[in-house]
């Protein structure tokens, strides 16, 4: 008998609610826990509403983690003078924790339904190369908004990567920094996903888009194998000649795109169920604040785009000038044709509370083989 693994990928925005702004003043609200909470209680509903529709399937849930990250970023800026920042990798764990509390709670919302399901969040490290080319030309803006001066200021002292941002209404540049954004490879708990599958529980794994890690090479010395960690750590066993190297790994100062890393995690899990004569089906659901992609997005003649065959989303998605902005739609059609293309059945691009309308066929964006 066949299962169906659904995996959802919630934008930051499922637990932290964005576009508030203050009534009386009109100026933005950052979300407090409380705010956060009640956002990740609606989130669950809606999450609990599916498995009640669908008992039958296994779940995982993954996460963005960019309003999370940011906030972290810029408490650490407001108290640089009593306390050392966070490499983004311990931010990226931070995150994973304490948004994996928060979404656990979906089991809290199950039992009001009479389905006994354990919710649990694995912190996950996910692999990437350190030869990635977007080392060398880091693409991904995190962190608060600096006038010129104090981004060059903060690239001489911290030796941070700047870049322009954008220019405000009234003409002046906005820097920030920028980190490498480089593609996942593996998973370094998948294991410990397919055990929790296989118990029943319900995994909240690669937020943030995981961990980013890197293996750690070993060099020989004095007879011993020894592989050179961040903070002078070390890992060291006696040297045999031809001996396969350990996959030990290190912390890099990088973040990872959560729906590739959600795409990644849907074609491993499947590759390794077949591997194992399992009969498997495995979805995507990218849940944004959009109703699925458009063509002329906002404009009179605005397309929606209901459902595409991989090879034309792809042909859409490399049109110059691409139709999906980089820093929204784009990523997300990238890790749905990757995810079709690599085995995944089905992915699909909508809002949580569309997602039934969704398998219809009358709301977001479905991709097929």
């Amino acid at each position: 008998m066949s299962r169906h693994l659904r995996i959802f990928a919630f934008g930051g925005n499922e637990v932290s609610p964005v576009g508030l702004t203050d009534p009386k003043t009109g100026k933005p609200i950052i979300p407090d826990i409380a705010l956060q909470w009640q956002r990740t209680a609606e989130t669950c509903k809606m999450v609990a509403d599916i498995i009640q529709k669908h008992p039958d399937d296994l779940y995982i849930m993954t996460h963005g983690n960019g309003p999370q990250v940011g906030n972290i970023l810029l408490r650490a800026e407001y108290s640089r003078p009593i306390l050392p920042s966070l490499p983004l990798d311990v931010c990226g764990a931070d995150t994973q924790g304490a948004m994996g509390y928060m979404l656990a709670q979906l089991g809290n919302e199950l039992k009001t339904r009479g389905i006994e399901k354990i919710v649990a969040s694995v912190v996950t490290q996910v692999v990437v190369d350190k030869n990635d080319p977007d080392f060398q030309n880091p693409s991904k803006y995190v962190g608060p908004s600096y006038a010129k001066q104090e981004a060059m200021e903060r690239k001489e002292k911290e030796g941070w990567s700047v870049k322009l941002y954008k220019k405000d209404d009234k003409g002046k540049e906005v820097w920030r920094r920028v980190v490498p954004s480089p593609v996942p490879m593996d998973i370094v708990e998948i294991e410990a996903v397919e055990a929790m599958l296989k118990a029943g529980i319900i995994p909240i794994t690669v937020g943030g888009g995981g961990i980013p890690v890197a293996l750690a090479g070993p060099i020989v010395d004095n007879g011993k194998e020894i592989y050179k960690c961040n903070y002078d750590m070390k890992f060291a066993r006696k040297y045999k000649p031809g001996q396969k190297n350990l996959k030990i790994y290190t912390g890099v100062e990088a973040v990872i795109d959560k729906d590739l890393a959600s795409a990644l995690l849907g074609n491993m899990l499947l590759k390794r169920a077949k591997a194992r004569g399992e009969d498997m089906e495995v979805s995507l659901a990218i849940f944004t604040g959009e109703d699925g992609a458009k063509l002329n997005y906002q404009k009179p003649d605005q397309i929606d785009l209901r459902k595409l065959t991989a090879k034309e989303a792809e042909e859409l998605y490399n049109r110059k000038p691409s139709p999906f902005p980089a820093g929204s739609m784009g990523p997300k059609i990238k890790a749905a044709i990757k995810f079709v293309q690599d085995g995944g059945h089905v992915a699909c691009i909508s809002k949580t509370e569309l997602f039934e309308k969704t398998l219809a066929g009358a709301a977001g964006t479905t991709i097929v083989p």
